[in-house]
């Protein structure tokens, strides 16, 4: 690694702990990541990585996959925003009676998981926390279950073919099949989930407050149960349709979201242009407002600081290194461990150039690696609040710290990402690949 590469990684490192310790300098997480990701690239092209006029289309390219999942995320937010103010998730929360913080916990974490496998692991956390909203009031409680959210759609979307980023590449280029993902991988994910909520729950105790919204109805909408239930529907429905649409068309996700989104515009459009008063606070041009716009800007730096190090070639050594170990098993732990550092996906990306899909053995498809590297990098960006989508989505939303989460959820995090990995590593030598 060139002098130049470990300038590149002291600045990363250094944006990263300023993200990490935003409440202790008093410093937006935001900005300190959009400083980042532009600082990186200036550097980049200071250091003579490439000439920015000539090969504008480089960071273009990368600028290009930032934006489908910056423009996923703006909608699918606005989505959940929209069905929010117009009382839809009250129709839900209405239905959940109990008060245990426990009970609630595995409830959602249950839900959490397997809505994970079927939206995907960002959506379904954007999904959570808005009902989060309507059933917690206590900040401290809200971050625990905040936690599970993470943990929860991580481990789900890691057995599901359309559950994460990094499972939805592996399944498109054949390393491994729908079902084998599922019956493989489908036991260490339970388990990744159940060892921590088992730990976390212990940790809550009592029954939850109520919520001022409702004790005093407030966030009750002018509006009909018809209306609310039709928005739900309409805008829930999208939600599982985006990865259907993207099944049948092979367009990207953030098509299909947009799609529902316009649809669902539409609608509030032609539901509320009688009633002006209902319309200047339920339109979604006003819902937008809402929607926290700091975390999509943060969300932005993070994702291009990532790839300028992919671009400079900091991951490909680092997939080399890995390589030399000649354990894939550890080699796969340690990728997944990476993803709660960086993006799982130049990860996942470098560990597919690296290998071809063999014929027989454990490079195969559906062989024991490519399987494990989906549990791993699927689960192992839940050991940092930022290592996953879900968890800067979580955290944008619910303002969770990121000392806190360490403090907090990781060790629990880690506890059940290895006893997946142990399930896993038993599973695969005497069952699946004996």
């Amino acid at each position: 690694m060139t002098s130049a590469m470990i300038i590149m990684v002291v600045v990363f490192v250094i944006g990263y702990l300023a993200i990490a310790m935003e409440h202790t300098l008093k410093i937006n997480k935001a900005p300190a990541a959009l400083l980042l990701g532009m600082v990186m690239w200036t550097l980049y092209v200071a250091i003579g990585g490439f000439h920015a006029g000539e090969n504008h289309n480089v960071l273009i390219e990368h600028l290009g996959d930032t934006a489908e999942i910056l423009f996923f995320l703006l909608g699918a937010m606005t989505i959940v925003e929209t069905i929010d103010q117009h009382g839809g998730f009250a129709i839900i929360t209405d239905r959940i009676t109990t008060r245990s913080k426990r009970k609630l916990l595995w409830v959602i974490a249950i839900l959490t998981f397997f809505m994970s496998a079927v939206l995907d692991n960002l959506t379904t956390s954007i999904v959570m926390c808005a009902l989060l909203r309507k059933l917690i009031y206590d900040k401290k409680d809200s971050w625990f279950f905040g936690g599970v959210f993470i943990l929860a759609a991580n481990a789900g979307g890691a057995w599901s073919p359309i559950g994460d980023v990094t499972t939805i590449m592996l399944w498109i280029k054949g390393s491994i099949t729908a079902g084998g993902v599922i019956k493989e991988t489908l036991l260490a994910s339970i388990v990744c989930l159940v060892v921590p909520v088992a730990g976390i729950s212990m940790m809550l105790k009592g029954e939850l407050e109520k919520t001022p919204e409702i004790q005093t109805g407030e966030s009750i909408s002018p509006i009909s149960k018809f209306q609310s239930k039709l928005v739900l529907c309409v805008g829930v429905g999208f939600l599982i349709f985006t990865p259907v649409f993207k099944t049948i068309t092979h367009l990207p996700p953030y098509m299909g979201i947009l799609l529902g989104l316009s649809v669902l515009w539409i609608l509030t459009e032609i539901m509320h242009h009688k009633r002006p008063e209902v319309y200047q606070r339920l339109n979604i041009g006003h819902v937008i407002t809402r929607v926290d716009t700091p975390s999509v800007l943060f969300f932005l730096g993070i994702l291009m600081a990532v790839a300028c190090l992919s671009e400079a070639g900091h991951l490909r050594l680092l997939a080399q290194g890995l390589d030399k170990m000649g354990n894939f098993y550890l080699t796969d732990l340690i990728i997944g461990a990476l993803s709660s550092i960086v993006d799982n996906v130049p990860l996942v990306a470098a560990a597919m150039g690296m290998y071809d899909i063999a014929e027989v053995g454990h490079f195969a498809v559906d062989g024991a690696f490519w399987e494990f590297l989906a549990y791993c990098a699927g689960t192992g960006g839940s050991l940092l609040i930022i290592g996953s989508a879900a968890g800067v989505a979580v955290m944008g939303m619910e303002k969770i710290d990121f000392v806190w989460y360490l403090k907090h959820i990781s060790i629990w995090a880690l506890l059940g990402y290895l006893a997946g990995a142990g399930v896993y590593v038993l599973m695969s030598m005497f069952i699946f690949h004996s």
